[in-house]
């Protein structure tokens, strides 16, 4: 299998994890971080755990998928934004597994309230969704200037990034435009590498 089609795979792969880790989490804990008093019940603490398990595989997946799109723009990439595009990706994926552990050691403890609960919920939702936001826009910007990504998808592109950056963390279920976007474009990628030779 060549390399952009196995990348492509793993966005997709990347993008129904996160997106299931999402939606268990969302069911779980329906208030987020401000849902203190609503308590975890042992359906919820399954969800939450199996969440917390999918987190992992999701961001390996996700390396794998910013490699498809690396390749997918070929060798002409503008330095500054390959920068910002790769920065912000590694910095999501950090959010992404800080906020997972914070929320692992939370349910561990016993204890969704306080402190370990807004820790996690933040760092996901206000600092790893606005990672998410810069490395969607600088895909979108990459993928319009090299002229690799058709016009729809810059502008579906553009419209997520801007939606996880302005009212990403206080709009329940945003956090999914994310995965969305992932899998449109790894799903683009997939058909592109079939009709190329």
């Amino acid at each position: 299998m060549s390399t952009p089609r196995a990348a492509g795979l793993a966005g997709v792969v990347f993008a129904v994890l996160l997106g299931a880790a999402m939606v268990l989490a969302r069911l779980a804990l329906p208030g987020g971080a401000g849902g203190e008093q609503v308590e975890i019940t042992s359906g919820g603490r399954g969800a939450l755990n199996t969440a917390l398990q999918l987190v992992p595989f999701a961001g390996i997946a996700f390396l794998w998928f910013m490699g498809a799109l690396r390749a997918h723009t070929g060798d002409a990439e503008d330095r500054f934004m390959a920068t910002v595009f790769l920065g912000s990706g590694l910095v999501f994926v950090a959010c992404l597994f800080g906020a997972v552990a914070a929320a692992g050691t939370v349910l561990a403890a016993g204890d969704a309230t306080g402190f370990g609960r807004h820790f996690a919920y933040t760092l996901l939702t206000t600092y790893g969704m606005r990672m998410a936001a810069v490395f969607v826009l600088a895909a979108s910007m990459i993928g319009r200037k090299l002229g690799v990504l058709p016009r729809p998808l810059i502008l579906i592109g553009t419209l997520a990034g801007l939606a996880l950056l302005v009212v990403g963390s206080s709009l329940p279920w945003c956090e999914l435009v994310f995965p969305a976007w992932a899998l449109i474009i790894s799903v683009y990628i997939l058909r592109a590498a079939r009709r190329s030779p």
